[in-house]
């Protein structure tokens, strides 16, 4: 894909309808598909006390039941059509994404609009999901990845930051959720105001424009409150341990790691370039290449930058042997401390730069890897043309910035250590 092919300002349709909702079209009539995707301002930040589970109930049960179709008729409207919908609540907002032929975008779209706007919480489908919700949670419990990214979530982040809970709830709040709690956050939050919509794929960028405003354009909501802000986070000034007991278990997860930067972080970009060299490059960069590799310590070592709206953790993940967690521990504290104390080599530099660039055009191959990175550039306010100058901002980046980015977020003395396993302690 060449650099004037690139989605930009001079081939993205952006639309603001009058009720607030955000639209953007993109022509692609490679395959006669469409696909769609959006986000909607009602996630776990949006309901207080964090954890109930409330927001991702209400998400999940949309598509339950409408008042004008019930759950097997909603899915069989789907079906009817071969297409795809699904819908779920993050930290921040209300995610979805579908798919059908680009005959029935206006069907897909309606079945969308029926979701969000007029959802019933029918008894028996919802006590059918919230079952289902509570039993992946008591399996959970006995999944050290799960375990050792709760305990360190709930370290990282203080239990007045969304960031500590978990969206789904938990095993002692679900089952006290009413279907009047979700109809009453539903009547409150749900609505157009801040809501985006993506259309990519065979259809005219104007007539997918028509198509949701005449659907969506005369949703109104008084009551939608504006959107939140994050409470504010404390740096991490010393290591904070915790080790989670989860008994028969032959493998010990552990996680290390700190709150990393938002997506809107002026450093982000060489973030996630350190962050590659650290543990994502070829065979999970110096991470998996030491931790795994040369001293055979763990099954799987990487790292991971959430990014996102927020502080997303910036952190090392590793499934070892339990007898090998101390030595694993102190492997990839080493790591840190070097990524800390000294800038990536030139090859480093040059090997993840060529990778992030040569990789943009394979994720803008497929309708969905074009309309999730369209929703990116609204979300993140990147602007329309940012992916004909984003190549060009990866090169500018040195080895000082990428050296400055992984100062600004990691310290060797001040992380969160989190191990879950058959030992304790």
């Amino acid at each position: 894909m060449t650099t004037l092919s690139l989605p930009g300002a001079h081939n993205i349709t952006r639309v603001e309808l009058e009720n607030g909702i955000t639209v953007l079209a993109y022509e692609n009539f490679a395959a006669q598909s469409v696909v769609i995707c959006g986000s909607l301002e009602a996630g776990a930040l949006h309901y207080t006390p964090y954890g109930t589970g409330i927001p991702s109930l209400t998400a999940s049960a949309l598509m339950r039941g409408t008042q004008s179709r019930d759950f097997g008729t909603f899915h069989a409207a789907l079906e009817d059509i071969g297409a795809d919908l699904n819908i779920s609540a993050g930290v921040h907002n209300v995610n979805f994404n579908g798919k059908a032929l680009a005959e029935d975008l206006p069907i897909l779209i309606d079945l969308l609009n029926d979701a969000f706007r007029y959802p019933t919480f029918p008894a028996e489908p919802v006590e059918r999901l919230r079952g289902e919700i509570l039993t992946m949670l008591q399996y959970r419990q006995y999944d050290t990845g799960y375990r050792a990214n709760r305990a360190f979530r709930e370290q990282t982040y203080p239990a007045q930051h969304p960031y500590h809970h978990t969206t789904r709830g938990t095993l002692e709040s679900l089952p006290q959720v009413t279907l009047d709690d979700l109809r009453a956050f539903h009547r409150t939050h749900y609505g157009p105001r801040g809501m985006v919509l993506v259309i990519v794929g065979a259809v005219a960028a104007a007539q997918a424009v028509e198509i949701a405003r005449a659907t969506l354009g005369d949703w109104q909501n008084p009551a939608q409150p504006t959107a939140p802000t994050l409470p504010p986070l404390a740096t991490i000034r010393e290591v904070r341990r915790v080790d989670t007991l989860v008994p028969g278990k032959s493998q010990s997860d552990l996680l290390i790691g700190v709150p990393g930067p938002a997506r809107h972080d002026a450093d982000y970009r060489a973030a996630t370039l350190a962050n590659s060299v650290f543990g994502q490059f070829g065979m999970m960069g110096r991470i998996g290449e030491v931790v795994r590799e040369q001293m055979g310590l763990a099954y799987y070592a990487y790292s991971s930058l959430e990014g996102g709206q927020g502080p997303g953790a910036w952190s090392v993940n590793a499934g070892v042997n339990p007898q090998n967690v101390e030595r694993a521990i102190e492997a990839i504290r080493a790591e840190i401390a070097r990524l800390f104390a000294e800038p990536v080599t030139e090859e480093e530099l040059a090997d993840n730069q060529a990778y992030f660039t040569g990789i943009l055009p394979l994720q803008l191959e497929s309708n969905e890897g074009l309309a999730g990175t369209l929703l990116n550039i609204e979300t993140y306010d990147l602007g329309l043309d940012y992916l004909l100058t984003v190549r060009d901002h990866i090169r500018a980046l040195t080895r000082e910035d990428l050296l400055a980015a992984a100062r600004h977020y990691w310290k060797p003395d001040a992380l969160v250590i989190s191990v879950a396993g058959p030992q304790s302690g």
